[in-house]
């Protein structure tokens, strides 16, 4: 990767995705992670976002993004069309979790999943000695400007994938400066997965 100043989590998307995969990028914002994997991995990417000034700012990098919401599935896509989905710190906001998942382990041979954890440590000692909802570096927002509509922790998401016969081929925890891999479920800040049927 030519530049340092990625973000971690991009950084472990990068690693995880093959030279030349055909990509889509599910809630891409400003297409910031697909505009690195089109130029450094020479990845065929495509995304869907939802905010239209987001996707605006896709069309100027001249990314290739539809404006559609994630809940409403991707039945304009037939099965195996990519090689992988990418769902980073957007899995959190869409209602359909289950169903947006199973949609993308059917569009995709792989799926990437990332998302805030909402069981670290400094999540938990706002819940508990302040009685406030937590503000994080992972989780920005006050209770009532937050995009986010699911609270899930690492172990919730292991458990989900355990439940649903989703198998888990990789799995990286991050706090905001490096990689961890002990007690992700207290020290992680960020989960990413890399999943598969």
């Amino acid at each position: 990767m030519k530049s340092e100043n990625i973000s971690l989590d991009y950084q472990v998307i990068y690693e995880m995705v093959e030279f030349g995969s055909r990509i889509l990028d599910l809630g891409c914002g400003q297409g910031d992670l697909m505009n690195l994997l089109a130029q450094e991995k020479e990845a065929k990417v495509q995304g869907i976002e939802l905010n239209e000034e987001a996707v605006y700012k896709c069309v100027e990098k001249g990314l290739s993004v539809f404006h559609g919401d994630l809940d409403s599935g991707l039945s304009e896509y037939p099965d195996k069309s990519f090689e992988y989905v990418i769902l980073n710190q957007s899995l959190q906001q869409v209602k359909r979790v289950d169903f947006v998942i199973q949609e993308a382990l059917r569009v995709a041979d792989k799926v990437i999943v990332g998302f805030p954890n909402f069981a670290h440590y400094r999540s938990r000692w706002q819940l508990f000695f302040n009685g406030t909802s937590p503000i994080t570096g992972a989780l920005p927002y006050n209770w009532y400007e937050t995009p986010n509509l699911r609270f899930l922790s690492v172990r919730d998401f292991l458990n989900y994938c355990h439940s649903h016969q989703v198998d888990v081929e990789r799995q990286v925890y991050l706090t905001e400066k490096r990689r961890i891999k002990l007690f992700p479920n207290l020290l992680a800040n960020t989960g990413i997965f890399l999943l598969k049927r």
